[in-house]
Parts: C-alpha cells; structure tokens; sequence
C-alpha cells in the first residue's frame, strides 16, 4: 500500500506510526491550499516581498526570480 492517496498525494496514516498527529496535520494543509482554490493576484511576475501564509498567486508570464520558468503554474 502507498504512503499517499491516489489523487491528492496526502499522506496515510500507518498502523504503527508514531505521530500520526503530524500526518494528519500535514494532510489538513494540502487540503486547505487546494480545496476552494482561490488567488490573490494573477500578474506578479516575481514572489511578493512579505507572502501571507496561505496565499496563492498564478505566476505571469516573464516571471524572474524564484519564480522564473513558472508561468501559469500556483505559486503557494
């Protein structure tokens, strides 16, 4: 059996994990990024100089930086 789930990639708890406080909140992070998907800016072509946490944006085209090859891709 896999470590994750098929179609998010969220990480399975195991029989004899220890911690499993840590997987599921882990798997509780992924599912708030990507359900209800929303973005708070589609024309940054470079990260934001202070990133809230939980923010997504949709990289531009021509992005520099750390972002630089990522257009059109969510940058969390």
């Amino acid at each position: 059996m896999s470590d994750l789930s098929p179609i998010l990639s969220l990480p399975l708890l195991q029989a004899s994990q220890a911690q499993k406080h840590i997987t599921h909140n882990e798997a509780l992070m992924r599912l708030d990024l990507l359900v209800q998907l929303t973005v708070a800016d589609r024309t940054l072509t470079a990260p934001p100089p202070g990133p809230v946490q939980g923010q997504r944006h949709i990289v531009a085209a021509a992005a520099t930086g750390a972002w630089a090859g990522q257009s059109g891709k969510i940058a969390l």
